[in-house]
């Protein structure tokens, strides 16, 4: 029944910006958590960023000060605002949710994820 739908993917060269979105159905995105998760080629899941009920975040150090992740509750859509990317931000992008609105870093503490979409930065 929950459904989350990642886009805004691409490729931008180095020192660009993107705009990822999540759209959600099933449940809100105002409830819980929600975060952003990314696997580069042949690496594990790695933590990016977290926003909790009441509107409380928390982002990795790797993107801290570029990245900012927000949520629009009219259109149950989640955004992540990437500035400044870096090739080493190459990935797939994962937009993910829990039920639970704690601090929350590992893959296997949120049970929702969507489908991904590529972000490629360009040097």
């Amino acid at each position: 029944q929950v459904r989350l739908v990642e886009s805004g993917g691409g490729l931008v060269q180095a020192g660009g910006s993107l705009r990822l979105s999540c759209a959600a159905s099933g449940r809100t995105v105002s409830s819980g958590s929600m975060g952003w998760f990314r696997q580069a080629s042949g690496k594990e899941h790695e933590f990016v960023t977290q926003i909790r009920e009441g509107s409380g975040t928390y982002y990795a150090d790797s993107v801290k000060g570029r990245f900012t992740i927000s949520r629009d509750s009219a259109k149950n859509t989640m955004y992540l605002q990437m500035n400044d990317l870096k090739p080493e931000d190459t990935a797939v992008y994962y937009c993910t949710a829990s039920d639970y609105p704690y601090l929350r870093i590992r893959a296997d503490e949120y049970p929702y994820w969507g489908q991904g979409t590529q972000v490629t930065v360009s040097s």
